[in-house]
């Protein structure tokens, strides 16, 4: 699925909104329309991976800077998007000395 919009933002987030039409097909890949939904695809011929929220009522994608150079700096431009439902998993493992130091913090804390 593919769609133009120009960036827009709220606060300092650069965001797009995705069409109304690309959003049902996204809700019914996702078989749900409530919470975060993970989504990829391409900005400008660049992939990307990032999540659909709602804020403030609407549904927005933001755009970064590791998704779009300079991102801040080019309100109002437009952008060529795709976008589709990303089901990969996104769990991040904890680093090894985390898990090692875990339990010793804890019985630091109830000696």
């Amino acid at each position: 699925m593919t769609f133009e919009a120009k960036i827009k933002i709220i606060g300092i987030n650069p965001f797009v909104f995705v069409p109304a039409k690309i959003l049902a097909a996204l809700f019914k890949t996702h078989g749900k329309d409530k919470g975060p939904i993970p989504i990829k695809g391409k900005i400008n011929g660049a992939g990307y991976r990032q999540t659909l929220v709602k804020y403030r009522g609407d549904w927005r994608l933001y755009i970064n800077t590791t998704m779009l150079k300079n991102s801040p700096e080019r309100i109002g431009e437009p952008v060529k998007i795709s976008i589709d439902y990303d089901p990969a998993d996104r769990t991040i493992a904890p680093h090894p000395k985390l898990i090692e130091a875990l339990p010793k913090q804890r019985r630091s804390l109830n000696p």
